[in-house]
């Protein structure tokens, strides 16, 4: 096996040494040339031919070779595929050898990240048709934990995981139904994003419980997760689980963090990894977030129905045909679990689909009191010893804080948290409702920032990332006076769920006046050439608020673009002309919350 020179490279990292010409596409052919394919975290390692025939539709789709990084922004990055997920041109097993037919398609999520520039260098082992958390249960075999390989990786997304951890790809693919885009994450010391259900295209999957069922990202950075994240979020209409982004919500959390917690835990005796979990906990609240302890009992509940209840039988109809005709294809763990869904019938599945919905609605009113439940990912960690000894108990154990997510319709990041006693990793999830997706990675980018953890398995820091891409779904708006933070217009940005994003200037081209006969006192902006800049701050609407928002502004104000002193244009607070004939121009303040401090004083002053 050659030495790696990309090992452990970011996207970012991969995007620089394009750019810089210090590799080519073609370095991709070494990096499959190089892979041992013997390590068992894969199922299938990408040929020569198969990366130079991906290089060559990069080539045939390139419009400007000057602006290759503006058209493809993932540009030559090698990823990985869990192997439920279709990649043209490769069999998609499921660790199941007897499916050996080869993908005509790509996968939604796949044919997205091509056209985005990455390039598949294989596909990934996992617990056998995504059933498990372990990553044992696979006729390739278990794929060892990559800091001690006597542990479990976790699963079911166990390869893609461990191929993260080690570097070989910045990013994978992997699917998430009870916790497997979380579990694998936490036991690697890497990012995990399960996203809102529906969110990314399941096109393409080979399904373990079609209506839960979520195609998930692996990443050694959130930063890194949430750029492949903006490349496949897309509605589908061929997928009947597909769904549109409402734009209904935040962008980030509270500026006073609100997390809740279990009041009750339980680490099945693992006092390493309850005490992993307090000092997170502690740490959280030297940075002032506040923790309140909630009943977790409906979530239990709720958890418990995903393997003891009727949910377990929609495994058994995704896999029904190969069950019946060749029931010996099966891991024998796999098989117990798939067979109990025989013995439920329809009455027994409606029952369950209500008490879901009774629970899910019970959890989604707990949850809205705070921006995020926070869990250990997983209570313990085993050996595969272990596990092979208790396949189903101890799976269970690791699916303790994750199977409730998907069938309550939230959303969720798993993140590194540092390392137990034993030199284990140990990992947070950020549990939130449905499309909070942003607000969980935008508070997981500080928190890598802030912890300034190794990266996965290997000996290297991140570097600190400010960067922060627009959303899509929300709209970026400069405030210049009664809606700036604490003045009295601006609970109607906040009552919206917008949220503060940055104070900042306006470029040289404006003026600020004082409007006569406004109440509250309110500002004009007005762009001119004599101008100067003004300070602003920048929230973030979501997008299906900003109407109502804009319908309150009175005349002679409205909803116009502001150039900021960077360059950038936003939408912003404008002044009719009509509205300044006979205001006061305060621009020699700098900014209206100068201006205000200036009129109190002078009124204080003649109180006096």
């Amino acid at each position: 096996m050659h030495e790696i020179k990309t090992l452990g490279w970011t996207i970012s990292e991969w995007q620089s040494a394009y750019l810089k010409k210090e590799i080519q596409l073609e370095t991709l052919k070494e990096l499959v040339a190089s892979i041992d394919h013997l390590d068992r975290a894969w199922i299938t390692v990408a040929t020569v031919d198969q990366i130079e025939q991906q290089i060559q539709v990069l080539n045939h789709l390139t419009q400007d070779a000057e602006n290759l990084h503006k058209q493809f922004p993932l540009y030559g990055v090698p990823f990985a595929v869990k192997d439920n997920i279709d990649v043209a041109g490769f069999a998609t097993t499921a660790a199941c050898k007897a499916l050996t037919v080869i993908a005509e398609k790509d996968a939604e999520t796949v044919r997205l990240l091509k056209q985005a520039g990455a390039i598949v260098i294989g596909k990934t082992n996992l617990d056998q048709f995504a059933t498990g958390l372990v990553g044992t249960r696979s006729p390739f075999g278990a794929v060892p934990n990559t800091f001690n390989s006597k542990y479990v990786s976790g699963g079911s997304s166990s390869g893609s995981a461990s191929v993260v951890a080690r570097g070989f790809v910045p990013f994978a693919l992997g699917t998430d139904t009870a916790g497997s885009g979380r579990v694998p994450a936490a036991f690697n010391n890497i990012v995990g994003l399960k996203p809102t259900k529906g969110r990314f295209s399941n096109r393409g999957l080979i399904p373990a419980c079609k209506s839960l069922d979520c195609i998930s990202i692996f990443a050694l950075t959130v930063a890194d997760a949430d750029l492949v994240a903006h490349q496949i979020e897309a509605y589908d209409a061929l997928d009947s689980y597909s769904r549109k982004h409402p734009k209904n919500v935040p962008a980030h959390f509270s500026s006073k963090l609100k997390f809740a917690i279990p009041e009750k835990l339980n680490f099945f005796g693992d006092q390493q990894a309850e005490k992993a979990f307090q000092q997170t906990v502690q740490l959280l609240e030297s940075l002032n977030a506040e923790i309140t302890k909630i009943d977790f009992s409906d979530f239990d509940k709720l958890a418990a129905q995903l393997y003891q209840g009727s949910w377990v039988a929609e495994r058994t109809a995704a896999v029904e045909d190969l069950l019946k005709s060749n029931p010996e294809a099966f891991d024998p763990t796999v098989l117990e679990i798939i067979n109990n869904g025989e013995k439920y019938s329809a009455v027994d599945a409606y029952n369950a689909e209500y008490l879901k919905q009774d629970l899910a609605r019970k959890i989604q009113a707990k949850l809205a009191e705070f921006d995020a439940l926070i869990v250990p990912t997983a209570p313990t960690i085993y050996t595969i010893e272990q596990v092979q000894q208790h396949p189903i108990e101890y799976n269970a154990h690791f699916g303790t804080y994750t199977n409730f997510t998907n069938l309550a319709d939230l959303s969720a990041l798993a993140l590194p948290a540092g390392f137990r006693a034993d030199h284990l990793p140990f990992g947070i999830t950020l549990i939130a409702p449905a499309w909070h997706d942003a607000a969980l990675v935008h508070f997981g980018k500080a928190w890598q920032n802030y912890l300034a953890l190794k990266l996965g398995a290997l000996d290297k820091v991140q570097p600190l990332s400010s960067a922060t891409l627009v959303s899509p779904h929300h709209i970026r708006v400069a405030v210049v006076g009664a809606h700036l933070t604490g003045m009295p217009l601006n609970f109607q940005l906040t009552t919206r769920d917008a949220v503060h994003i940055e104070t900042t200037k306006t470029s040289k081209n404006y003026a600020l006046y004082a409007l006569n006969g406004t109440v509250p006192p309110k500002p004009g902006l007005a762009r001119q050439q004599d101008g100067q800049s003004i300070i602003v701050e920048l929230w973030d609407v979501p997008t299906a608020r900003f109407g109502e928002f804009v319908a309150e502004i009175p005349t002679p104000l409205g909803m116009g673009n502001v150039e900021l002193e960077d360059g950038r244009w936003v939408k912003g607070f404008i002044c009719e002309p009509y509205g300044i004939d006979d205001a006061e121009n305060i621009s020699h303040f700098g900014g209206w919350r100068a201006y205000i401090q200036h009129r109190n004083s002078q009124a204080a002053n003649t109180a006096n």
